[in-house]
This record gives C-alpha cells, structure tokens and sequence, in this order.
C-alpha cells in the first residue's frame, strides 16, 4: 500500500534568524562563540534587537532536513508546535511553500510564544546559535497523531526535544506507530550534553524503538560515555541497525548490519556551517527512501552537506536533484 508521506519529521519548530557578526560584536554582546546555548525570552529580545540585515527562516535540526527531502521530490510532513502569532503563523505557512505539511495548526491562547533561534554568523564560518525554546519544547504525545505516523515510510526524531519527558513520550509515540505499519524510525542525536542528562533513556530508545541513528562523533561517543571513536561506534552499531557518524572534514562512517562504509568529503572553508547536519541527514534519508545502498546514502548527504555550507543559512539554495544527477548519485 502506498503511503501519503514518504518522511514525517518531529522536532522543535523554531524561527531561525540569521546575520553576519565579528568576534568584537560577539564578545561585547557576551555571545560564547561557536554553540548552541539556550536564552531566556528577555534575553531573546536583546539580542533580536542587536541583529541587523537579519534573515528569517523557518527552521529547527529536523524542519531542515525534511525541506532538504521536500526539495529532493518526496512528499514529507512535519509534526511540530507554534503559537498563534506572528512567527507561528510565519513558521506554518513557509514549512508548507517548502512542500511540507505542518501536521498541526498554530495553537492560539495563553501559551508560551514561538521558538526562535538568533543564529550570528562569524566570517570563518562558525555559527553561534542563541535559542529561546518557547512553545515548541512543550510538544508532547497529544500532538502526535498515530495516522501520520502510520502513513509515513520513515520517521525522524529529533534530539533536541529529548529534554523533557512528554518529548520522550512523544518520540515513542511516533516511533511505534511507524514501525507497527511497516515503516522505519531514527533520530538525529543532535546535543552531546543532551545526551549526558538522558543516557540510559537514549539508549533504551535506540536499542527497543528505532532502526537508525545520526550524530557526530562527539554525539556517538558521548551515548557510552567512550574517549574512543571506535569503541563507541561499535556499541552503537551492536544495538542499532543502521549507524551513520558524521566527522567534520574526515568524512562519514556509516555501519550496517555488520557492514561498514567509510565515504570521503571534499574539504572546503565553510562560508556558514549552520546546518551542515541537517543537510547531511536530508541527503542520507532521501537515499534510504528510495532504496539507495549505503555509501551512495552516505555519499548524498555529504553532497548536500557541501552544498549547504557554501551560503549564509541552513537550507541549500540550488535544486538539489540536480546536484545529486551532476554527482552520477540518481
């Protein structure tokens, strides 16, 4: 039977505002350069204030990578939560002109305002990401609907929303949904840190519900607490299926059943690195959609990962199916 959704994503909707800022901005501004930290809403508001020539996107890890998959020509769907306001209304309407299906509509009321990400961007490439969670990190179970889950081929879940126990709850949701209607699960391990707080829930997750994993090394390595790459791809791949760990400029290693691919990268100076993870996991997924083996998996994520840091922002610019024919990879 063919389903409606080839991928549903569900992760934290956050409005991505991006702009170009020095080491000087940073350090008057207090930024720690380079990461992910979380803000308050008064904070939010500061350093929004501070941005200029902003770029607005709709974003968050997952919403990237299933815009990614949309552009590749499958049909996606994306379970998140906005407010009723304007960056909810905003974040909705653009996830659908992307060709994806925001599964749920903007929630009006009391409730926390929509997530949004100030994202500076250093002239070397490096990304320094100041996120105010908002509505997006109380998604929970009653968001799911199981018939979406159901209707997709493959579900990804998103790191991120692992914090709080009704994303958890969520997760194992949507995973079991997918699986019991033949379709496959994974997530993107997306925080190290988030790992450190959450372990034996990650790999209880990962070993019982789902039948992939991505991360980076210092992801991988952080799920068994491992100094050793090796080691720690190793237990993973005992415990899932499919592992794909991505290594900066040294490439991917993807392990499956046993079987492992190890695929290059061309190494290039990032123009902006936001988002090369979700890149990588749009390229990878759309291969295993279509049936794909595993380093041609591999090598389309890394050419979409290539295509993204090339630009200012988190999403490719350039048809992509197109880059992947110039490739000989479809």
């Amino acid at each position: 039977m063919t389903k409606k959704y080839k991928v549903v994503g569900i992760g934290n909707a956050v409005v991505d505002v991006l702009t170009m800022a020095d080491d000087s901005f940073l350090e008057m501004m207090g930024i720690e350069k380079g990461i992910m930290q979380l803000v308050e809403r008064e904070r939010a508001e500061v350093l929004y204030g501070s941005m200029k020539d902003r770029k607005q996107a709709a974003g968050g890890s997952v919403a990237n990578t299933l815009a990614g998959i949309g552009k590749l020509g499958l049909s996606t769907g994306f379970v998140g939560r906005v407010h009723d306001d304007a960056l909810g209304r905003f974040y909705a309407e653009a996830m659908e002109m992307d060709g994806t299906r925001f599964v749920n509509p903007p929630v009006p009321g009391g409730e926390l305002p929509t997530s949004r990400s100030m994202i500076f961007v250093s002239p070397d490439g490096e990304r320094s990401m100041n996120t105010y969670l908002g509505i997006s990190a109380e998604l929970g179970s009653a968001d799911v609907d199981p018939d979406v889950a159901a209707d997709a081929e493959i579900v990804f879940l998103e790191g991120y929303l692992f914090d709080k126990d009704k994303g958890k709850e969520a997760f194992i949701d949507m995973a079991r949904a997918c699986r019991a209607a033949g379709g496959k699960a994974g997530i993107a391990i997306s925080d190290p840190f988030c790992v450190e707080r959450h372990r034996d829930d990650f790999l209880t997750l990962i070993e019982h519900e789902l039948d992939y994993v991505i991360g980076n090394e210092d992801e991988i390595r952080s799920l068994f607490e491992a100094t050793d790459m090796e080691e720690a791809l190793a237990k993973t791949a005992a415990i899932c299926p499919l592992v794909a760990c991505t290594r900066s400029g040294d490439g991917v290693t993807i392990v499956a059943d046993g079987e492992r691919v190890d695929v290059p990268v061309e190494r290039i100076v990032p123009v902006d690195a936001t988002g090369a993870g979700d890149g990588f996991a749009a390229g990878f997924i759309y291969g295993m959609a279509t049936g794909a083996d595993i380093r041609t998996c591999g090598e389309m994520g890394c050419t979409i990962a290539g295509e993204v840091i090339r630009h200012v922002g988190p999403r490719a610019e350039r048809n992509l199916l197109a880059l992947l024919r110039d490739k000989n990879l479809v």
